[in-house]
C-alpha cells in the first residue's frame, strides 16, 4: 500500500489539532519512540501527537484517513514485539496524557478510564475504593489501552482470567474518525457479532480505543502466598495440573528456576528467601475469608509435600512480600540486564506439557550453544523464554535466534500450542504467526483488518498484513 509522508503543510494542520506543546516532528522527536521495550525493531515516526480526547483523536484520524498518511498509536512504550514501532513513519498518536479516570460507577462495579491510565495506578485507585481490577500482567507501568490491545493476562489468570473477561465496554475512534461505543455497562450481550471482543487483543490495527469500561470485583480481604522448593524443574511443574484439578483454585500459580531469581537477586541488590533448589513453584490465594484462604493453602501444601516439595515457605510477612514479589517483577529486567542483547518467545502450550516444553528449550538451548532462561503462568500454560546473547557477535546471535524460534514455535504447534500467550505478534511474530495458522484464517484475519480499515493506513505491518 502506498502512503503518503508527512509534508509542510501536513504538519501545520496536524500542530493545530493539539498546539504546539504537544506537537513533535522530525529531530524533535525523542529517539526511544523508535522502539519499545526490546529495541529490536527500530523506526521513526514523522510527527509524534500526544493526545488528550477522544475527540482530538478523532480529527486526526479524519485528515490521516483523507491524506492515507500511516497512523500508529502508543501507550508507554512497554511492548516486546514491535506492536507499535512506525514501519511506515507517519503519525505516532501518543496516548499517555489521557490518563483519567472518568466514573467509578459503584452499583454496576465498573470503573471508566481513558486508555492511558498506567496499570499500577488503576489498581491503587481502585484497591483505595475497596475494589479489585484482577488482570495482573508482570510490566505495572503498561497502560490499559496497551493492556486491551494484546489481551494481556498475567499472573492472576488461573483463578480470574484476562484483560478480555473484565471489559464492559469501549469507545473506538476507527480508522476514518468515526466514533463508535461498543458493549457498555450490561453484564449479558447477545446482540450481534461481538465488535468489542474483536477489538480486545486487535494490537491497534483496527481501531483506536479511548475510553474502557472495566469490570471490577470487590476486594479481597485476604491474600497469601506459597513459595515452593523442588530439586527438579520436572517435579516442580510435574505438581501444576494436579493442583489444577484439585478442589482448590489458586489465584497464580507460577514457576522460576533457581537461575533466574539468582539474576534478579544481582539485579535488584536484595536477597530472595530461598535459593537452595533448583527450581520454584509460586502459588497465591486469596479470599474475603482469613479461615477460608488459610483452609485452602494448607490444602496446597500438605499435598505438595507428599508430591516431593523440600518445603513450603509462608510468603505473609510484609518483608518476605516485598522480597518475593519484587523479584519476580523484575525476571525480565534481570534477565534483560544479564545479556549483552535480547529476543523472547511469549509460547503458550496446554498445561500438561509444560514440563515437556521446557525440557525442550533445554535441549535448543544446548543445540545451539545459546543461554535460554525462562520463567512463566505455569497455572495457563504461558511461558516467558529469553534467547540471550552473551559471546556472540550481534549477526551470529540473530542467525541462532531464527533458528531458535523455528524450533520453538514448530514444538509449541506440535503440542497444540500457540504463537503468543499475551505479549502480542505485532511485528517480531508476524511470520510465525502466519506458519501457526493456516491460509484461511490469515485470510479471514485479513479481510477482517480491511473491513475496519480498507485504506489500510492504522498500525500497517503487524499481525497480519
Amino acid at each position: 500500500m502506498p502512503y503518503n509522508k508527512v509534508m509542510e503543510e501536513d504538519i501545520e494542520k496536524l500542530r493545530g489539532m493539539v498546539g504546539k506543546d504537544r506537537f513533535f516532528s522530525g529531530e524533535d522527536i525523542n529517539r526511544d519512540y523508535a522502539h519499545d521495550e526490546l529495541g529490536g525493531i527500530e523506526s521513526m515516526p514523522e510527527v509524534l501527537l500526544r493526545v488528550k480526547s477522544t475527540e482530538e483523536v478523532s480529527e486526526i484520524m479524519k485528515y490521516a484517513h483523507e491524506h492515507t498518511i500511516p497512523v500508529v498509536v502508543r501507550g508507554s512504550g512497554t511492548g516486546l514485539v514491535g506492536g507499535a514501532v512506525a514501519l511506515k513513519g507517519g503519525i505516532m498518536i501518543e496516548t499517555a496524557l489521557m490518563n483519567r479516570v472518568i466514573e467509578l460507577d459503584e452499583d454496576n462495579l465498573t470503573l471508566t478510564v481513558q486508555p492511558g491510565m498506567l496499570l499500577m495506578e488503576l489498581a491503587d485507585y481502585v484497591q483505595k475504593q475497596g475494589f479489585f481490577y484482577p488482570p495482573d500482567p508482570g510490566e505495572k507501568s503498561a497502560t490499559i489501552g496497551g493492556n486491551i490491545s494484546t489481551n494481556a493476562g498475567g499472573m492472576r489468570a488461573v483463578k480470574y482470567g484476562v484483560t478480555r473477561d473484565y471489559v464492559r465496554g469501549l469507545t473506538v475512534v476507527l480508522p476514518d474518525g468515526k466514533i463508535m461505543h461498543l458493549g457498555g455497562k450490561v453484564v449479558k450481550n447477545s446482540s450481534g457479532y461481538s465488535l468489542k471482543d474483536l477489538v480486545i487483543g486487535s494490537e491497534g490495527t483496527l481501531c483506536i480505543v479511548t475510553e474502557a469500561i472495566l469490570k471490577l470485583l470487590p476486594l479481597p480481604s485476604y491474600s497469601v502466598s506459597l513459595l515452593v522448593p523442588f530439586r527438579t524443574m520436572e517435579e516442580a511443574i510435574g505438581v501444576v495440573p494436579k493442583i489444577i484439578r484439585s478442589s482448590v483454585t489458586p489465584t497464580a500459580v507460577e514457576y522460576m528456576t533457581r537461575d533466574t531469581i539468582l539474576y534478579a537477586e544481582e539485579y535488584l541488590g536484595k536477597k530472595f528467601p530461598d535459593t537452595k533448589s533448583s527450581a520454584y513453584i509460586l502459588l497465591t490465594f486469596d479470599g474475603m475469608s482469613r479461615q477460608h484462604v488459610e483452609d485452602e493453602y494448607t490444602v496446597v501444601a500438605e499435598d505438595l509435600l507428599k508430591e516431593g516439595a523440600q518445603d513450603v515457605f509462608l510468603v505473609d510477612t510484609d518483608e518476605r512480600k516485598d522480597s518475593v514479589w519484587k523479584a519476580r517483577g523484575a525476571f525480565l529486567e534481570a534477565i534483560k540486564a544479564s545479556a549483552k542483547e535480547m529476543d523472547e518467545c511469549d509460547v503458550v502450550v496446554p498445561r500438561d506439557r509444560v514440563d515437556d516444553f521446557i525440557n525442550y528449550t533445554h535441549e535448543v538451548a544446548e543445540k545451539y550453544k545459546m543461554r535460554i532462561p525462562s520463567f512463566g503462568h505455569a497455572g495457563d500454560g504461558n511461558l516467558h523464554i529469553y534467547l540471550c546473547r552473551d559471546e556472540d557477535d550481534h549477526a551470529a546471535w540473530r542467525k541462532k535466534t531464527e533458528d531458535v524460534f523455528k524450533d520453538l514455535y514448530g514444538k509449541a504447534k506440535e503440542m497444540g500450542g500457540l504463537v503468543s500467550g499475551e505479549h502480542g505478534i505485532g511485528f517480531a511474530k508476524k511470520g510465525y504467526l502466519h506458519e501457526m495458522y493456516g491460509d484461511a484464517e490469515i485470510e479471514l484475519m485479513k479481510r477482517i483488518k480491511e473491513a475496519f480499515d480498507p485504506e489500510m493506513i492504522l498500525n500497517p505491518g503487524k499481525i497480519c498484513c
